[in-house]
């Protein structure tokens, strides 16, 4: 078959079964063969363009519906299908946690080669919409026009936007009217600084070129409903970014702190930019069931907090401490997991590869009055090795939250040699939780799992898992 012929291949009347791998709907030929589909969702019969033609399966994307899903509901945002970053708005809630219990389950059967083990029912979030207390937006000269507006003569206004990258497109930038991610006045500030700096002529960034004075803005929000706001300034223009600064903190009382970096690089990553705060003290205070965090902006805090508190208060659950345990705490991030289950355990011991992660696990700590706790930084296969083990006393619980690529073979490895009695495996990635988890049937028995959704609207699951020594 020609390429040509292949990109034109349309498969019809698809039936859709299952929701599959980051979170494509899958349906089945009349031959058989898999057919792995975006734009559509599971129950939906549809008509399919066929992108990639593999021996076993296709990849292809759904060009028409011709019999609509049971699950389908009507997404809340206008942006929907545009932007890319809710996918299964379309799709009723029950669905979404049904689709994301049964894929946790088969990784764990298919990918790890277990089978017997309890799965306790997904915990779903309380809050379907406007459960992220962090969100980062792009500022664009040119911002994404759709077909009707490329092809029509008519003059649709200003080209600037404020928004998110569209999926795919780099240098694109959708003008975002509304989103239903961040509670406000989330929406109201962003389209306020939209406003303002359309109104008053202010530079937007300029992606191809990398030119202009406005290039990203992030919100972060804490529990209490107090406000960061962060600005990325390509170049420094005082008397511009004053004023707009000053409007912003005028409008909004709920900004208790205002910081911005000027970021003439050739990416928006914040890490190695110096911060100036503006106003406030530069950071957000957190509390989870009495212990204490500061959040600043390039800190890492789960960004979905009350399922956060959920996923912790079940790891210790899974854990369940009675006092005089030592703990190994993995991949341990600013400490969050470790700080939470120090008051039940005897001593906790971090492990993590980010020194700022560090010192702000170390600052949290001492903040908490912890004195049991002790952090140790660098790549987690190159420290937890036969010396670490040799002088630290040995693990009776062993907590580990890798991210989505798991945990490297050197590391399994050393879980093995340690030999704690239980190991608490928190994952946002069950493919590869079940295949670390292969490496460990032989010598852990895998007694529960227990599914967390921390993003609704998404693919994306979290899992806990339980392993007992043999």
């Amino acid at each position: 078959m020609s390429r040509k012929k292949k990109r034109d291949l349309i498969l019809e009347n698809i039936k859709l079964l299952t929701a599959g791998a980051k979170g494509v709907a899958i349906g089945k030929t009349e031959e058989g063969k898999a057919v792995m589909v975006t734009g559509a969702i599971p129950g939906d019969i549809v008509n399919v363009r066929v992108k990639k033609a593999k021996s076993k399966y296709y990849e292809g994307e759904a060009v028409e519906v011709l019999e609509k899903s049971p699950y389908r509901v009507d997404p809340k945002c206008i942006h929907f299908g545009t932007c890319g970053g809710c996918k299964w708005q379309n799709m009723s809630y029950e669905k979404q946690l049904d689709f994301k219990q049964e894929e946790v389950y088969n990784n764990i059967k298919r990918i790890g080669g277990i089978d017997d083990f309890e799965t306790m029912p997904i915990l779903g979030a309380e809050e379907q919409y406007f459960y992220r207390n962090k969100m980062e937006f792009s500022f664009s000269n040119a911002r994404w026009l759709t077909q009707y507006e490329i092809s029509s003569e008519e003059n649709f206004g200003s080209k600037d936007a404020l928004g998110f990258h569209i999926p795919g497109m780099w240098s694109k930038i959708l003008d975002l009217k509304e989103c239903f991610l961040q509670e406000d006045p989330s929406n109201a500030i962003r389209l306020a600084v939209k406003e303002y700096g359309v109104n008053t002529g202010l530079d937007f960034f300029d992606v191809r070129n990398q030119e202009g004075f406005l290039r990203t803005l992030m919100m972060r929000q804490n529990s209490r409903g107090e406000w960061m706001v962060l600005f990325q300034l390509y170049r420094e223009e005082k008397e511009n970014r004053e004023k707009l600064f000053e409007f912003l903190l005028e409008k909004f009382p709920q900004i208790k702190t205002l910081v911005y970096a000027i970021n003439p690089k050739q990416n928006d990553s914040i890490y190695d930019l110096n911060i100036n705060v503006y106003f406030g003290e530069g950071y957000l205070m957190e509390e989870m069931d009495g212990l204490k965090f500061k959040i600043g902006p390039k800190s890492f805090f789960q960004t979905n907090y009350k399922q956060a508190l959920e996923l912790y208060r079940k790891t210790l659950e899974f854990a369940d401490l009675k006092g005089d345990e030592v703990v190994y705490d993995l991949y341990t991030g600013t400490g969050t997991i470790a700080q939470y289950v120090a008051r039940n355990a005897k001593q906790v011991i971090g492990i993590e590869s980010v020194q700022e992660a560090i010192d702000a696990a170390i600052e949290h700590a001492e903040l908490n009055g912890l004195t049991n706790t002790t952090f140790y930084c660098g790549d987690m296969k190159n420290v937890f090795n036969d010396e670490f083990l040799e002088n630290h006393p040995k693990a009776d619980v062993l907590i580990t939250d890798p991210p989505r690529d798991g945990m490297h073979q050197k590391v399994v490895e050393q879980i093995l040699k340690l030999s704690p009695e239980k190991v608490v495996y928190v994952s946002c990635n069950s493919a590869t939780q079940a295949r670390d988890l292969a490496l460990m049937k032989e010598h852990y028995t895998l007694v529960k799992i227990l599914p967390v959704d921390m993003f609704p609207q998404t693919h994306h699951v979290e899992n806990i898992a339980l392993l007992i020594k043999k």
